[in-house]
């Protein structure tokens, strides 16, 4: 467990996250983070756009479903 301190940046809050935890989630600087809300109200932080990841579900649905529209596309 990390205990992190809010801190005043500018006119804004914010949080530090130690080098460990960056070097976890493989992010440097000028990188995205995206904060989501769990169903139980906990927030999780990470790298990945939780709508990219959405679209791309959606994006493989449709190719399995149009596999063979698209394979005959394709040609």
């Amino acid at each position: 467990m990390l205990d992190l301190k809010i801190r005043k940046i500018g006119n804004a809050r914010g949080v530090i996250l130690p080098r460990e935890v960056l070097d976890k989630l493989r992010v440097k600087d000028g990188d995205k983070l995206y904060l989501t809300e769990a169903p139980d109200g906990s927030y999780r932080i990470t790298p990945y756009d939780p709508e990219f990841e959405k679209q791309m579900t959606l994006a493989k649905k449709t190719m399995s479903r149009y596999r063979n529209t698209l394979r005959e596309l394709s040609k």
